[in-house]
């Protein structure tokens, strides 16, 4: 009998999207021969699939999952082949169903993902059959997970789906996660960020390569002014602290009042609430990036 690998599981998998124990199965009957594999695969209806596994997926959505608390929320993009079914009803529930599972499981990757359970089998034997009823190749491209312990998250998924984050919140009242008030602005915070794409939520957390790479930039327009050293660097301080207002989630001006800006609002919103609500940080989600 031929020795089946881990491998050449791995192949068949890729060959037919079927669920691993199941290719390994099929390998074990065909004494390891992978033409032989996909025909057991075939008369065990997992591998329809096996034609539209090479199929480009270049549509679909993205998915977001908060739990009832909000204090998980879970970010999925699922592609598909047309934009047809990339808007389909069933489509998107199945995405979000995926997004609930990443949330409740905490998988490390894709791999661990399709391996929970999920409906009477696994993620990946749901997206197996998915494929089988819709007619179109599908991958779970990537997938991320957001937690608030002391805080609650908020999210937004623009209408054509293709954009979408989840923001976390801090703040020490568990009612305030329930507030109306606290709703309304957690949503627009998470609007904020998919319409205006920040950096980062707070300015300590702006990446050091991306600071001394505006540096660079600001010190040589600076130093065609010819002024003094001394003059330069303020002045490459000045477009520095410029490009934190524009690009730092809680410095930014509020997309939907000019008067206020991200921070500003949180401390109305606190204010008015009785408590001390913080933006943390965020997940963005562009489709295809």
């Amino acid at each position: 009998m031929a020795q089946i690998t881990a491998a050449l599981v791995k192949q068949l998998r890729e060959m037919t999207d079927s669920p691993m124990m199941e290719c390994k199965k099929a390998l074990v009957e065909a004494d390891g021969d992978l033409d032989k594999a996909v025909d057991v695969l075939r008369k065990m209806g997992l591998a329809k699939a096996v034609k539209r596994a090479g199929r480009e997926t270049n549509e679909g959505t993205i998915a977001v999952y908060v739990s009832d608390d909000a204090k998980v929320a879970a970010m999925v993009e699922l592609t598909c082949e047309t934009d047809f079914v990339g808007t389909n009803g069933k489509f998107k529930d199945f995405a979000h169903a995926v997004a609930e599972v990443v949330a409740k499981n905490d998988p490390a990757d894709v791999d661990a993902l399709k391996a929970c359970a999920m409906g009477e089998g696994t993620v990946e034997s749901e997206l197996t059959e998915m494929i089988h009823v819709i007619g179109e190749n599908m991958k779970i491209n990537r997938f991320a997970r957001l937690t608030a312990d002391n805080g609650a998250i908020g999210c937004y998924i623009h209408h054509d789906g293709k954009h979408a984050d989840m923001v976390s919140f801090s703040f020490s009242k568990p009612e305030t996660a329930a507030a109306d008030e606290f709703k309304t602005f957690a949503h627009d915070v998470a609007m904020q960020v998919v319409a205006s794409n920040p950096v980062s939520a707070v300015r300590e957390d702006v990446p050091q390569d991306v600071i001394d790479h505006e540096m660079g930039i600001y010190k040589a327009q600076a130093a065609e002014s010819g002024k003094p050293e001394a003059i330069q660097e303020k002045i490459a301080l000045g477009k520095l602290e410029k490009f934190y207002k524009e690009n730092v989630l809680t410095e930014q001006v509020f997309v939907k009042d000019s008067n206020e800006t991200i921070s500003s609002l949180a401390k109305k919103v606190s204010k008015s609430l009785g408590d001390d609500i913080k933006v943390v940080t965020f997940v963005r989600f562009n489709f295809g990036e």
